[in-house]
């Protein structure tokens, strides 16, 4: 304790602040209504700036600064992009106005500048949402490469889910027709929490429950002896006597699935439902030793899965009995999109205009009920407001997050919460957003987004302790001179008498 004090004292002042800010905003985000409103937005966007500026930069390792370049390309290509659709004379050759602009000057009998949005200005008025979730991943990055900061950061999302898991049922039960001080008028069979939609409000409750599930099972593991196998004696030994923590990090995971659950969510239920599988396994891969054992462990973990499903999923069951897994005119309208995205290809009818653009590729077969504002599948929206080539950076900067993050689980032994939660938390998010839109919601995607930028800073090994290591790979003769030379207490005298031995 006293060495974690002092570590805390030495950091300065603008370490602490960017901390604060960004601990702060994954535990407010969800909120005030999802922050999907602008000004909730703007407001994030500013505390997230000023927290990235105040983020302290340490030395970063060849993949961390790789990662950090990566984001650079993005956001120079977004630039580009923007630019390109705003600007009135683009630089680039492929970059033409939309035919709109002609249609609507011949109608008119006015002349028009033409931009290749179609909606004047609109990418511009659009940017806060892409631009908060940059933010939140590079502010995890820099404030997660420190490990206590990052551990810090699971724990202010895993206790902030619980409250408002518990506040969306309690406000279910006792005022099913409000939002906070609002009227809700969708989904009044459903727990929303302090989100307007369900299914955002699903995986975000789902995300909570999966890093839930990690905590209790870093706090079983503690309970379990050294190299023990994970069989059932074991089990049996903690079931029996379970610490205070393990059935603390349980109760708070039963609550966030019951919170899941009453979402209604399919799409949300079924992908937490998988996550908690696979960082199960995940985290107990190296006492799961023989094939057979990781079989059942797997087998084991659905059967679990499928009781849970049958116990507390009624109501998700009742709507896969009567919608199927594909219902609202989802099919019809990623085809209609699939249309969009092939007449504007390379930079897309303008960031945010889908629900301008849409409707003139909406087919017959498609239900007349409701307006599409939103395509339900964030990849393909991409595709459609900025082009495919921008479509196509994100899909890959995708691939590389899930190869990094797959990496600092393997490589790991210690600390193995983040990069498993961040890991299984960005299978969820990126899943969901094929179906949905949840991370089109700030309130969602600032939290998955901060935790995986932490997930993926330490996912490499910290380039100070190289040092450290080197130092205790000792010679035979110098492990015999260090026998003698007192050591401190912990890791750091340990260091200290091997430094010592070597330099003898």
């Amino acid at each position: 304790m006293m060495k974690k004090n002092k570590k805390k004292s030495q950091e300065s002042l603008p370490t602490r602040v960017a901390c604060w800010l960004l601990l702060a905003t994954v535990a407010l985000a969800p909120l005030p209504f999802g922050s999907s409103q602008p000004v909730a937005v703007a407001f994030w966007c500013i505390v997230l700036g000023v927290c990235l500026v105040l983020a302290p930069v340490r030395s970063l390792s060849d993949g961390q600064f790789g990662l950090a370049a990566l984001a650079g390309v993005i956001v120079a290509a977004y630039g580009l992009v923007l630019h390109e659709q705003l600007a009135a004379h683009p630089w680039l050759p492929g970059a033409s106005p939309n035919p709109i602009w002609q249609q609507a000057q011949a109608a008119l009998g006015v002349p028009l500048v033409g931009s290749v949005s179609i909606a004047r200005n609109q990418p511009w008025f659009e940017l806060g949402r892409p631009l908060v979730c940059m933010l939140a991943l590079c502010c995890g990055f820099l404030v997660g490469n420190d490990a206590g900061r990052a551990k810090q950061l699971v724990t202010v999302i895993a206790w902030s889910g619980v409250i408002y898991a518990a506040f969306g049922i309690l406000a279910h039960i006792f005022d099913p027709g409000h939002i906070l001080w609002r009227d809700k008028t969708a989904y009044p069979d459903s727990v929303t929490g302090t989100f307007i939609n369900r299914n955002t409000a699903g995986a975000y409750f789902g995300s909570c429950a999966v890093i839930w599930s990690l905590l209790l099972w870093e706090r079983v593991r503690q309970q379990m002896s050294r190299g023990a196998v994970l069989n059932w004696p074991t089990i049996n030994a903690v079931l029996t006597k379970p610490a205070k923590a393990v059935i603390v990090a349980f109760t708070m995971l039963f609550l966030c699935l019951a919170a899941m659950f009453m979402t209604l969510s399919r799409g949300a239920v079924v992908l937490s439902l998988l996550a908690l599988i696979v960082g199960f396994v995940l985290f107990f891969r190296r006492q799961l030793p023989r094939r057979a054992a990781f079989l059942s462990a797997i087998a084991g973990g659905g059967a679990v899965v499928f009781v849970l499903l049958e116990v507390m999923g009624a109501g998700v069951n009742a709507r896969f009995d009567a919608q199927g897994l594909t219902t609202g005119g989802r099919l019809e309208t990623y085809k209609a999109t699939l249309h969009l995205i092939a007449a504007h290809p390379w930079f897309g009818t303008g960031q945010g205009t889908f629900a301008y653009a849409f409707p003139a590729y909406r087919g017959s077969e498609a239900t007349i009920w409701g307006v599409w504002n939103i395509a339900h599948n964030t990849l393909l929206e991409i595709a459609a407001d900025m082009g495919i080539p921008i479509a196509v950076l994100v899909v890959v900067a995708w691939a590389i997050v899930f190869g990094v993050l797959i990496y600092g689980v393997r490589m790991r032994r210690r600390g193995l919460v983040l990069p498993v939660a961040a890991l299984t938390v960005a299978l969820i998010a990126v899943l969901h957003s094929l179906v949905d839109f949840s991370l089109q919601i700030p309130g969602y995607s600032v939290v998955a987004l901060a935790l995986i930028g932490a997930g993926l800073a330490q996912s490499f090994r910290d380039p100070n302790r190289k040092v450290a290591e080197r130092a205790t790979e000792l010679t035979p003769a110098a492990a015999r001179e260090s026998a003698s030379i007192p050591a401190g207490k912990g890791e750091g005298g340990a260091i200290e008498g091997a430094v010592a031995a070597r330099r003898a």
